[in-house]
């Protein structure tokens, strides 16, 4: 069983920063990568930013230069850093990480709950 965890979302005004964390816990053999979705009210989900186990990262347009993505290893961890918000940052905010639970296994696609961003003008 693997569980994905999300973190430190909430209410903030335009132009402020959030830090997003996800931890992933449970039978793990190898992390590989990870990333940021997030799905605002009535659009399809999109990828927001990505990071692979060696830390190359790819990001959305939309988001680059104001959107940090980021991980740690040590502690199966990856974090998003959400700089100079806007009103249409605001979504639902979920983690989701490739998995191998084992040797024999092939990769888990896995995703946590998500965590509600909300950005006020």
């Amino acid at each position: 069983q693997v569980q994905l965890v999300e973190s430190g979302g909430g209410l903030v005004q335009a132009g402020g920063s959030l830090r997003l964390s996800c931890a992933v816990s449970g039978t793990i053999f190898r992390l590989n990568a990870m990333g940021w979705y997030r799905q605002a009210p009535g659009k399809q989900r999109e990828l927001v930013a990505a990071i692979s186990s060696g830390g190359i990262t790819n990001s959305a347009d939309s988001v680059k230069g104001r959107f940090t993505i980021s991980r740690d290893n040590a502690k199966n961890t990856v974090y998003l850093q959400l700089n100079s918000l806007k009103p249409e940052d605001t979504a639902v905010y979920s983690c989701n990480a490739e998995v191998m639970p084992a040797p024999w296994r092939g990769d888990m696609d896995c995703w946590g709950k998500g965590t509600l961003v909300t950005v006020s003008s």
